[in-house]
């Protein structure tokens, strides 16, 4: 089984919710991710998205956005990134996704040869922030043809016939917005019950929620009715931040998705 259709049946049956931390591949350092994705997995994530930075990115709010801006100056690409999970695969059973822009993908040669790199990398999924659900045939049957799953995001107001239909077209989970806007760190979360009932009323797939979850509190109010939290900003910012006063990142990333966990709660209404 796919490792990302694994972490949400453990969950499922286990009781406990997905973790799913979102990290700025080449951020704070260009060489960062063999050392965060195994910190990640010590602090209890089932699931960490890989950001592929890209010049114009979607939806990212300032800390994210700089953060992509300053890999992007130190070198990040593609390929580093490929080999940088590939390095560190053999030592990992969490899932990996790969976050990337459609026009990155096309630049690498369309949805098959993408899929097929990061497929031969180590990553069990993909999310295409950009990628409208019309013409999403192609890059569901690369991921398929490699074994990767596919997300794509839902949107606060996306109507619901669109809902079930991007749902359905997503595989090992779908990426259901919390707010509307760009990322980054809220003082609240939005009651996502109404929005999670209504999926579930047409959809099976596994429902993770972001954009502005950025504590253990966050993360318990989300997965009270979600089947996974995903936490970006307040990590990328944490990371940065930990960087910037020289001390170790990778440790002080372990330490905040381990705090984070603390808000997984028992999912008695599934």
């Amino acid at each position: 089984m796919n490792r990302i259709d694994q972490a949400f049946t453990n969950a499922k049956e286990s009781g406990h919710p997905a973790l799913l931390p979102f990290l700025c591949a080449g951020s704070p350092e260009l060489d960062a991710l063999p050392k965060l994705l195994p910190a990640m997995q010590a602090a209890g994530a089932s699931i960490v998205e890989i950001g592929f930075p890209y010049s114009d990115p979607v939806a990212d709010g300032p800390t994210i956005a700089a953060a992509m801006h300053e890999a992007l100056e130190k070198g990040i690409t593609p390929k580093i990134i490929f080999d940088q999970v590939r390095s560190v695969r053999d030592q990992l059973s969490i899932g990996l996704v790969a976050m990337v822009s459609v026009s990155i993908v096309i630049a690498m040669g369309g949805p098959d040869e993408f899929a097929k790199q990061a497929s031969n990398a180590g990553f069990d999924g993909s999310i295409f922030p950009d990628l409208p659900l019309a013409e999403s045939d192609a890059y569901h049957a690369a991921c398929k043809a490699h074994g990767l799953t596919m997300t794509l995001l839902i949107a606060p107001t996306s109507p619901d016939d669109r809902v079930a239909e991007i749902a359905n077209a997503s595989t090992g989970f779908t990426y259901l917005l919390a707010r509307s806007g760009v990322t980054g760190a809220q003082s609240d979360v939005p009651d996502i019950s109404e929005r999670v009932r209504t999926i579930r009323a047409k959809s099976r797939t596994p429902i993770a929620c972001g954009f502005g979850i950025s504590t253990a509190d966050h993360v318990s109010k989300i997965v009270e009715h979600a089947d996974g939290a995903i936490v970006g900003s307040a990590l990328v910012k944490r990371i940065l931040q930990a960087h910037q006063r020289q001390l170790d990142y990778a440790v002080e990333a372990e330490i905040a998705v381990t705090e984070l966990a603390t808000g997984l709660i028992s999912m008695d209404n599934f």
